[in-house]
């Protein structure tokens, strides 16, 4: 059986560049999931204690437009970090109907352990990159970020 879907050249090349890409993003997010995995914690629990201990009380779907998740296992991610004692639900003064997330001493101690050691393995990843490389990496990646 012969096949009959003719790939031209520019196809061809688009093809390559998504898979470079994919390759890419899998190796750098499997490289800085090493310091985070190695407190115990998954990626969508580390972005929550991250995104808590940056921006303070939050609430749920706060949390989730903030880390660009979708919210169908946030509240199962809260409970277990709440389970660890390294957040807690408390009520908005605002508005007593609403339930924010505040991270917790031990959360922000462990978060102050571990962010240092996150941003030297980000750092470790980027520096076979030259200063120009990643400004202009970074551009082409908005770029197609902004693609329709």
């Amino acid at each position: 059986m012969e096949n009959k879907l003719q790939i031209n050249s520019q196809t061809d090349l688009n093809i390559h560049t998504l898979r470079a890409l994919s390759r890419c993003s899998q190796s750098i997010h499997k490289q800085e999931l090493t310091v985070i995995k190695s407190s115990g914690l998954t990626a969508s629990q580390f972005e929550v204690l991250e995104v808590l201990f940056h921006l303070g009380d939050l609430r749920i779907s706060d949390i989730i437009e903030k880390i660009l998740a979708t919210g169908g296992n946030m509240t199962v991610v809260i409970d277990n970090l709440a389970k660890d004692g390294l957040v807690q639900q408390c009520t908005d003064l605002q508005d007593k109907r609403v339930k924010l997330i505040r991270i917790t001493e031990k959360g922000k101690a462990l978060m102050e352990d571990l962010l240092p050691r996150h941003l030297d393995s980000i750092n470790a990843i980027f520096q076979a990159l030259t200063e120009e490389e990643k400004r202009y990496l970074s551009e082409l990646l908005n770029k197609l970020t902004r693609v329709p």
